[in-house]
């Protein structure tokens, strides 16, 4: 039913994870491109709602990762009943904590939206889009459970043919919905909302169907009559500091959100579009991080320690290399990337000023993506955290405040604590792996040297 982890290479496993993670910014940007034609209002308040829907996924996000790294494992060690105990448990775990959350920002979306400080002008726009994509979150928790599932099985390609599918659904959604194609009532923000939700339920049923295929893994109430909840407490060990590291990066980075939010309206618009062009850039980054948690979580179940240890390394060495020179390239199309978004001259040369700086940025993210999801996928889970919080908030925060606000810096001054942040953890994250302390962190028990 599956491969063996020494049958596949990083290549194999990440083209699908790059194509998916880039098709999922794709939608992100297809919302944000679309709605700049329809309002630049528009644009700012989802980018504010997305950072609170960002942070609830943050949430959803402590099963998934926790389930990645357990099923990699057991698959690893070659017991496989129990990868299966595991997914079955954290697929409904992830149910009820989601439908929990959706109901918190459908029903108190404009409260939500009061506390970050959105401007008067974009409330009304942005509170609808949360409490539609909001409210719809549960879907997006069972899809990364069930994708997370997948792809530690190795079908990385099956996930990013439903992301396609998605992506097509969306584009297409959007348009009827945002402006009002064929008769229809142009509804702008809220019409992306519901285009986003109604693409994910669709593609969540495509994966249930691709789970029972090439796992075998039913999601009959049946399966879910006598759950052996000891797994539970396994996936709280892992998910529980993952989610800490995730949940401490995204209330930083709203933090930071409600910081320039003092900037202005135009302020939060450029971040909006400059972050949007930086997703591409990073992106490699994030789909070489998950294909190498895969191989490592894997040799790590086998004992396979040494093997776990040079994969990372060789990992990291080619995001950083594709890192710098994507964010190169970003910086060399500015104009003509930020075009796409607003013909305002002073938006465009603010934007071209933080692609620069990007440049900088990208190869200390490059070293927290991958090794941080190395060390995850050993069972390594507290340190990032601890290192994480103190960085984010004491360097992140902190200087964002000191350079943007109070030295008068703007956005260059937001985007050198990125700058300062990002590289104080990855070279953190560099020693910890090197120590090799990790290899005595293996959770699923009864794990064989190979």
């Amino acid at each position: 039913m599956r491969q063996e982890a020494r049958t596949w290479s990083l290549f194999s496993l990440t083209w699908p994870i790059f194509i998916e993670t880039l098709l999922y910014m794709v939608m992100g940007n297809a919302d944000t491109l679309m709605l700049s034609q329809y309002s630049d209002h528009a644009v700012a308040a989802v980018g504010v709602a997305n950072q609170i829907i960002a942070l609830t996924i943050v949430l959803f996000n402590f099963v998934a990762l926790a389930t990645a790294v357990l099923v990699a494992q057991y698959l690893g060690a070659r017991r496989e009943q129990e990868a299966i105990d595991v997914s079955l448990v954290s697929l409904a775990a992830n149910l009820l904590f989601g439908l929990l959350l959706s109901a918190v920002l459908a029903v108190f979306s404009r409260p939500i939206l009061r506390l970050m400080g959105l401007p008067a002008e974009l409330f009304d726009e942005g509170s609808g889009y949360l409490s539609i994509v909001g409210g719809f979150l549960f879907i997006q928790a069972l899809m990364m459970t069930v994708g997370a599932i997948l792809k530690s099985y190795g079908f990385t390609r099956d996930t990013m043919y439903v992301t396609i599918g998605m992506n097509v659904l969306n584009i297409i959604g959007n348009y009827f919905l945002i402006f009002g194609s064929f008769g229809l009532s142009p509804l702008g923000a809220e019409g992306a909302a519901i285009s986003t939700a109604a693409s994910r339920l669709i593609g969540f049923a495509v994966l249930v169907a691709l789970l029972r295929k090439r796992t075998g893994i039913s999601l009959s109430l049946r399966s879910f009559r006598a759950l052996p909840l000891h797994h539970l407490r396994s996936l709280l060990k892992i998910g529980v500091p993952s989610a800490g590291e995730h949940l401490s990066y995204n209330t930083a980075q709203m933090v930071i959100t409600y910081l320039i939010t003092w900037l202005g309206a135009e302020a939060l618009t450029i971040r909006v579009y400059t972050q949007n062009i930086m997703m591409f850039v990073f992106l490699f980054g994030i789909a070489v991080s998950q294909g190498t948690q895969i191989l490592v979580g894997h040799f790590v179940g086998a004992g396979r320690y040494e093997e776990a240890y040079r994969r990372c390394l060789k990992s990291l060495y080619s995001a950083i290399a594709i890192s710098v020179l994507l964010a190169t390239v970003a910086y060399w199309f500015a104009e003509p990337l930020l075009s796409l978004f607003t013909d305002d001259r002073s938006m465009i040369e603010l934007g071209r000023k933080l692609l620069l700086l990007t440049i900088i940025l990208e190869p200390g993210r490059s070293f927290n993506l991958v090794i941080i999801s190395s060390l995850r996928a050993a069972g390594d889970v507290q340190f990032p955290v601890y290192m994480g919080i103190l960085s984010m908030w004491g360097v992140g925060v902190t200087v964002a405040y000191v350079f943007g606000i109070a030295l008068g810096l703007g956005l260059v001054g937001i985007w050198l604590s990125f700058i300062a942040d990002e590289w104080l953890r990855g070279l953190l994250m560099l020693w910890r792996w090197r120590s090799r302390i990790w290899m005595k962190k293996t959770v699923a028990p009864q794990a064989k040297m190979a």
